[in-house]
């Protein structure tokens, strides 16, 4: 069976270098790649990756849906929006129109986060919390995050599998968690929480923890994030059974870290620059947290949720469809000093 792939979000951090390594991947056959695009620059960046470029409004349900019938797409990975569910209902709809026009069986790989497996989306629980637990649909439709506006996300996760369902469609639901490295796609480079971290840094002068207790949060390199999306299409495409919808869970992370170690590498590394005063981290209180939302862009009660939380939430699934990160969850910390100085350097035309 050949299947059509399309990719969203290749301009993006994840789907930049996601597109940069599928010609390196050693995939088995299949037809054409598609990659969405917005301007004519995009399109000529995503050919010399060797994806077709597509043109399309993704808000125009009509024209989109026609544009993955008509080209027989039957596998979706989506990376542009973890919190609405109108687009993902869109693709998995017509996804379900490709199954019936071709027989194939079709997927749909839909990008999350950790965080809506976290504490912050209402997930309480000192154990391990596996990406294999059946009962994590359940999890997800049920949690009640102490941020409102948050249960977005959960419900989400769970509109997806039920679209899937009731379409026909086999979905999967991927969690990147704390991602790190340099992206090496055309587009964004820099991940979002670290670089939250040092922003939140050469804002107050100081490196600031937020949690009163010392939680952990899962990492991964962004080089092994991308390697989980394609290990997924690689049991796709030789037509293997790895467990979708409802058992469809699969979080890209080699491991655990303690936010403490995190924030003391990168105050280290801040430090070093001169960017910090010293290396010592502190918790915050409440005018260093109005400080952090200052440079976050965020209300004060959501520097939290962007720069701490506890997240148990740990990795299975991929290892047991033939997944093996590179870089154990301490490289995170062993190149704090690298990160920091990507990141800086990203910082420099805008703060």
């Amino acid at each position: 069976m050949v299947h059509n792939i399309l990719l969203t979000g290749s301009s993006g951090y994840l789907g930049g270098t996601l597109l940069a390594h599928f010609n390196r991947a050693d995939l088995p056959p299949y037809g054409k790649l598609y990659a969405l695009v917005r301007s004519e620059k995009q399109a000529r960046c995503v050919q010399e990756y060797g994806a077709e470029p597509l043109f399309c409004d993704v808000d125009d349900h009509v024209q989109f849906t026609a544009a993955i019938v008509d080209r027989e797409i039957s596998v979706i990975y989506f990376l542009i929006d973890a919190y609405n569910q109108t687009r993902q209902e869109m693709m998995i709809r017509a996804l379900g129109k490709v199954k019936e026009r071709t027989g194939k069986t079709v997927h749909f790989v839909h990008t999350t986060g950790a965080k809506q497996f976290s504490r912050h989306g209402g997930v309480q629980d000192d154990r391990p919390l596996l990406d294999t637990d059946p009962t994590l649909y359940d999890i997800q439709k049920s949690a009640a995050p102490p941020y409102k506006w948050f249960a977005q996300g959960l419900r989400t996760n769970a509109v997806v599998i039920d679209t899937a369902e009731e379409n026909g469609v086999r979905a999967y639901i991927l969690a990147p968690c704390i991602v790190y490295g340099e992206g090496e796609g055309f587009g964004k480079r820099i991940s979002i929480q670290d670089v939250a971290v040092v922003k939140a840094a050469k804002k107050t002068g100081r490196v600031y923890k937020v949690d009163s207790d010392d939680p952990t949060w899962p990492v991964c390199h962004v080089s092994d994030t991308a390697a989980l999306y394609l290990q997924i299409l690689r049991q796709i495409l030789v037509g293997n059974d790895i467990g979708y919808n409802k058992n469809g869970f699969f979080l890209a992370a080699s491991g655990s870290i303690a936010w403490k170690d995190i924030y003391e590498a990168f105050a280290k590394a801040l430090a070093t620059r001169g960017v910090v005063d010293d290396s010592t981290v502190e918790l915050a209180d409440e005018t260093a947290l109005k400080k952090m939302g200052e440079a976050l862009g965020v209300d004060p009660s959501i520097v939290l949720f962007s720069v701490g939380g506890k997240c148990t939430f740990t990795a299975v699934h991929g290892k047991q469809i033939g997944w093996q990160p590179q870089y154990p969850p301490e490289h995170i910390l062993e190149v704090a000093d690298i990160e920091t100085e990507l990141i800086l350097k990203s910082l420099e035309p805008n703060v």
